[in-house]
């Protein structure tokens, strides 16, 4: 018997964002006839300015704890849902699919899993901020203007970045920063179940003038994720 296709999509925010990003996608799946939810990272509070007064609740989250939190909201779902994650929320979207909960997922520049160590100096650099002072590990950490302008708005004009900057970014946890830089050394936090075979399509796209995960990185998370087809 033929099953009803998945009408539900899940949002996964990344790293520096709140749910609330993607209200101009959910509207635009929900005049096609979709459901959608945004999903939360756990600390994150309701709004943006709610998580900018009080970001102690955010810091000190790892990729487990965050995977296991969005695990919880997609199982009290109707139905698995299609998981759309960008940056650090495409890799949770693969983490998530390799768990089973989801039917598909599509990856937005995704931030690497553990395998994809070949990382690209912009990456690096768009990083060096946090990941050079070790005591931001257990906190919760703010962009300056000039990291958001390189990591996240360096394709548009100043001005827009600046107003992009002011209506946006949350503090977000440094943590799972540090796990994905170590993850070829140490730790397991950021490795995808790639041998589930019962798992659903994976989409995987990287922007062209991106920063952090560009065309040749989604090359290298195929290459660590095709041999479950």
């Amino acid at each position: 018997m033929a099953t009803t296709p998945t009408k539900t999509i899940a949002f996964i925010h990344g790293l520096w964002m709140h749910r609330t990003s993607w209200q101009a996608w959910q509207d635009l799946f929900e005049q096609n006839g979709y459901k959608t939810v945004a999903l939360s990272w756990p600390g994150d509070s309701d709004t943006i300015a709610a998580s900018r007064a009080n970001p102690e609740p955010i810091g000190n989250r790892g990729v487990k704890e965050i995977a296991d939190y969005l695990e919880q909201q997609i199982k009290a779902l109707p139905e698995k849902p299609i998981l759309i994650g960008h940056s650090f929320g495409g890799l949770l979207t693969q983490i998530l699919l390799g768990r089973g909960v989801a039917v598909a997922g599509v990856a937005i520049d995704p931030a690497p899993i553990k395998g994809v160590w070949q990382l690209p100096f912009s990456a690096l650099r768009a990083s060096f901020g946090i990941l050079s002072n070790p005591f931001n590990i257990s906190k919760a950490v703010s962009l300056s203007f000039d990291q958001f302008r390189f990591g996240f708005a360096n394709a548009v004009s100043e001005q827009e970045a600046r107003e992009l900057y002011e209506k946006w970014p949350i503090p977000a946890p440094a943590r799972p920063l540090f796990q994905a830089a170590m993850a070829t050394f140490i730790g397991s936090e950021t490795k995808v179940n790639t041998d589930n075979s019962t798992r659903g399509p994976l989409l995987i796209t990287a922007g062209e003038k991106d920063h952090i995960a560009r065309q040749y990185l989604a090359w290298r998370h195929l290459k660590n994720t095709t041999r479950v087809w």
